[in-house]
């Protein structure tokens, strides 16, 4: 078995090797015939050319010129020579070469031009053709040895594109960053280091080789990578960790020296990684797995460059990801990642300075209260924020209105979540449209009832096109942390809508509209289970570090655990719900004739 496996790895090295040399030879072998091709067809159009050269005799020319007829003659060195008549034709003749026929031709008012080289025998087409076939080889003929010489495909970086991603003069700073103050503080020092690198130098200390932002999607990763290079004024290198990954062996490596090689030129700059999981995955510790080379070599090759900094002093690298734990552990180490900055979510000031950023050019309407919003976009990241307001110009750039309405601000903040309404509802039946109905009020009386400290700003039955028959918008309050209870309540309005559809239409006939929130639920009680420790049979332990050590006898336990905890979190609900149930119904009606509700509705159906 050891042998075959032997085997097996033998031959895919061989294939890889192979297929590596047979692309580059057969590169050079299209190049050439290409190249041949073109330099034959320009030659055989040249002589097409050529042979529809008109010749005349001598005498003929002579008496022409008698009965003036010849408008200009083109002398030249060659054996014949060019003339015009006035008619406009053109043909050639014998070429006396001499100055006393120059000399008669003029006195015959007949137009002499001197040619040179390009005379009768050529011409300046025939001449910058040669000299196009002879640029175009020479050029084929130094690419090929550049080739060769930097070792095929695998020491190639395309310089072209990297210019493209090359940003000298950055027009961002730290004032168009909001949201992220602790992350700003972590990389500031960096800021005054790539300024002034002699104040550190003094105390023996030494730039971060490193810097590693991490948190979820549309943060500002990118952005705050920016602005750094921006504060410092510095060249911005940006690249993505899957333009280093390909298929072949060694050209993902060869890239990440020509990367560091050009930045050197510049000195001082920021290199900007973004996607760094792409290429800095966590490496297998055993076998020879064919496709991983590459990605290997690759992050070798960045470990390397990124120790050598004795060379590169007053380069920086920034990468971004939003898998912190998928990354190698010698990319985190002390020396190569020396800063590990989380860039999470904005907190409500953050949102607050967020929005003032994006609505600073906009012509908002004095109604639209950014606090107000800050307050509402829980869980909103930078760009989503980015994209409400954009979408709030847009609806009123639509109406052409005067300014952005409060209106245009709702409908793009719902647009966000849940996507956009649908205008034609005529296909939904009524028993539908009633079902959504109990669906969603089960939802808000629940949250209202059991989270009077959360915000309903929204309930309504009208269909999105992210394939919601509704939606009922929930607003938990702004903490940093969620204790066991509030994740048991987030279960239990997960769980409202389901058990009012059972209440009010029985068992038999409960639909598949609570899909989503029973993915909720279940996701928010296998997290308490297995990452917080927040069941007593289960105990306090991480069940994620004990699949990691392959202990995998233990699903059956955490699946009957979730089980347990949720059906008795559905039946609370369903105690809460049978309790109000005229309260349950009056939601459901008010839903049926008005569409939407929005908060005061609410809390005036439910106080009464």
């Amino acid at each position: 078995m050891q042998t075959r496996r032997m085997d097996i790895c033998i031959n895919n090295i061989l294939e890889v090797g192979v297929a590596n040399m047979f692309n580059r030879l057969n590169k050079k072998i299209v190049i050439i015939i290409v190249s041949a091709i073109a330099a034959l067809s320009i030659i055989a159009c040249f002589t097409i050319f050529n042979s529809k050269k008109v010749t005349t005799p001598y005498n003929t020319f002579l008496s022409q010129i008698s009965e003036g007829k010849v408008d200009k003659v083109y002398l030249g060195d060659k054996p014949d020579m060019k003339v015009k008549l006035k008619d406009g034709s053109i043909y050639y003749t014998d070429n006396p070469r001499s100055l006393e026929f120059k000399e008669a031709l003029l006195k015959q008012n007949v137009k002499v031009e001197e040619t040179g080289a390009a005379s009768a025998g050529g011409s300046p087409f025939g001449a910058v053709l040669s000299l196009a076939i002879l640029s175009t080889l020479a050029y084929f003929s130094i690419t090929m040895a550049k080739k060769q010489k930097s070792g095929g495909m695998g020491g190639i970086m395309d310089i072209t594109n990297l210019n493209k991603n090359t940003e000298e003069n950055i027009k961002i700073g730290f004032s168009n960053v909001a949201g992220n103050d602790e992350a700003k503080e972590s990389v500031k020092d960096i800021v005054d280091f790539l300024k002034d690198p002699d104040k550190y130098l003094r105390y023996g200390a030494r730039m971060p080789r490193g810097v590693l932002f991490y948190g979820p999607p549309g943060t500002g990763k990118t952005l705050m990578a920016k602005a750094v290079a921006g504060e410092a004024g510095v060249p911005f290198y940006a690249m993505s960790g899957s333009d280093f990954v390909q298929v072949y062996v060694g050209v993902g490596a060869g890239r990440i020296r020509s990367l560091f090689k050009k930045a050197k030129d510049h000195g001082k700059c920021v290199i900007f990684i973004d996607e760094i999981d792409a290429l800095g995955k966590k490496r297998d510790s055993g076998g020879v797995e064919r496709g991983n080379d590459e990605r290997e070599q690759t992050l070798n090759a960045l470990l390397s460059e990124m120790s050598g900094f004795t060379e590169n002093e007053g380069i920086i690298i920034i990468a971004a990801t939003n898998r912190i734990d998928t990354l190698d552990e010698a990319l985190l180490r002390p020396g190569r990642f020396d800063r590990q900055v989380e860039i999470g979510l904005p907190d409500i000031k953050g949102r607050y300075e967020i929005l003032k950023i994006h609505a600073k050019d906009k012509p908002l309407s004095k109604e639209v209260d950014i606090k107000k919003i800050a307050e509402e976009t829980v869980f909103f990241s930078g760009a989503m924020l980015e994209s409400m307001v954009n979408e709030a110009a847009i609806y009123a750039a639509k109406r052409n209105a005067a300014c952005i309405e409060k209106e245009d601000v709702d409908r793009a903040f719902y647009t966000i979540l849940a996507g956009d309404e649908k205008k034609d509802r005529s296909s939904i039946k009524e028993i539908d449209k009633k079902i959504t109905a109990y669906h969603e009020a089960g939802h808000a009386l629940v949250a209202k009832i059991i989270s009077p400290q959360n915000r309903i700003s929204r309930v309504t039955i009208i269909p999105s096109t992210k394939g919601a028959g509704g939606y009922t918008m929930n607003i938990p309050p702004n903490r940093l942390y969620k204790t066991k209870k509030d994740m048991e309540k987030d279960i239990m309005i997960s769980l409202g809508g389901r058990c009012a559809e059972e209440i009010v239409f029985g068992e038999e006939n409960i639909t598949t509209g609570a899909s989503g929130d029973i993915e909720r639920a279940t996701e928010i009680v296998i997290s308490m289970i297995n990452r917080f420790g927040m069941n007593k049979n289960t105990g306090l332990l991480s069940y994620e570090v004990i699949y990691k050590n392959s202990f995998n006898n233990i699903n059956d336990e955490i699946i009957n655990e979730s089980k347990k905890n949720i059906e008795a979190l559905y039946k609370e609900v369903k105690e809460i719900l049978v309790e109000n149930k005229d309260k349950l119904t009056r939601l459901a009606f008010e839903l049926l004739d008005k569409e939407t509700l929005n908060e005061c509705d609410l809390d005036s159906i439910v106080s009464a």
